[in-house]
């Protein structure tokens, strides 16, 4: 695994003046898979909820944009809680904190401009998704300790990404309902399973420094724990899905997504972090085609 990174310093980023790079590379806006995750939860329930196609636009259009936002603030809070330990990992040494590109002080004045662009985004929304978006803050903050103190650091992460399907569905339908709660649980299980393969990068590095980690805990068990994972998840969203009453094409096309999710539990390869990337990766698709499943359902 050794000399193993996922840091591009390259491509259209190299165009951009240099003083900007620091902070592209610091917000991952290099690589946006980040943005796309954060994203999908809450795209879901607004697919599910939204009450009409240009209310559904603009919240979508919101939430993109404070998906990247976000994360990037995410991002942030991480790494400067990680700057020691990311030195001495061989893919994240060259972030901007853990390298000296950028000082502590001017991360968190960042920070201060990402979540002031976050709140602005926050305030177009109903009182009880500001609630909520609010109380998301202490899940980010909180994110990066969990790797100090529990070997379950990727449920946590599941708990803060799939936040955003409570969120969207406040945003959409103005309140809460039951169906909610099937659709957190299967973001949660879903952000479990694709966070414990990208982990899977970092375990030899992280299990000489003490980082725990699902990839660490399930170790060569790690295919059937994804299988466990997905397969609930996937059930999770046909039982919310079916809340809504949609027509019989949105089942048929969650074939789509489950054989996505299969193929990353068939293609596994623990000991392969450029497959691991790959697949870990290929979550966004997974994610666009539970989306366009639920749209076809309500035509």
């Amino acid at each position: 695994m050794s000399r193993f990174t996922d840091i591009k310093h390259g491509g259209w980023v190299a165009r951009l003046p240099g003083h900007y790079l620091p902070y592209i590379l610091l917000a991952r806006l290099d690589r946006p898979i980040g943005a796309w995750l954060l994203f999908l939860p809450g795209f879901w329930a607004i697919c599910l909820t939204a009450p009409g196609f240009w209310r559904g636009l603009w919240l979508s259009i919101l939430f993109a944009i404070g998906a990247v936002v976000m994360r990037g603030a995410g991002c942030v809070v991480n790494d400067l809680w990680d700057r020691k330990m990311d030195a001495h990992v061989e893919r994240t040494r060259g972030r901007p904190l853990a390298s000296g590109m950028v000082t502590p002080l001017q991360a968190l004045l960042f920070l201060v401009l990402l979540c002031s662009a976050g709140l602005a985004i926050l305030l177009m929304l109903n009182s009880i998704a500001r609630l909520l978006g609010v109380a998301s803050l202490v899940l980010v903050a909180l994110y990066p300790l969990a790797k100090r103190i529990t070997w379950w650091p990727q449920a946590f992460l599941g708990l803060t990404f799939g936040w955003g399907a409570l969120l969207g569905f406040a945003a959409a339908r103005g309140h809460l309902t039951w169906p909610v709660i099937p659709l957190y649980l299967a973001t949660i299980l879903w952000i479990i399973g694709y966070d414990t393969i990208y982990a899977h990068q970092d375990r030899e590095d992280d299990t000489l420094i003490g980082v725990k980690s699902t990839a660490r805990l399930f170790g060569e068990r790690t295919r059937e724990m994804l299988a466990l994972c997905y397969g609930s998840a996937f059930l999770l969203l046909l039982i919310t899905m079916s809340a809504f009453s949609l027509h019989a094409w949105g089942y048929r096309l969650m074939l789509v997504p489950g054989l996505l999710l299969l193929w990353q539990i068939i293609r596994l390869d623990i000991n392969d972090p450029a497959r691991c990337l790959t697949l870990f990766k290929l979550n966004r698709e997974v994610g666009l085609a539970v989306a366009a499943a639920i749209l076809i359902g309500w035509l």
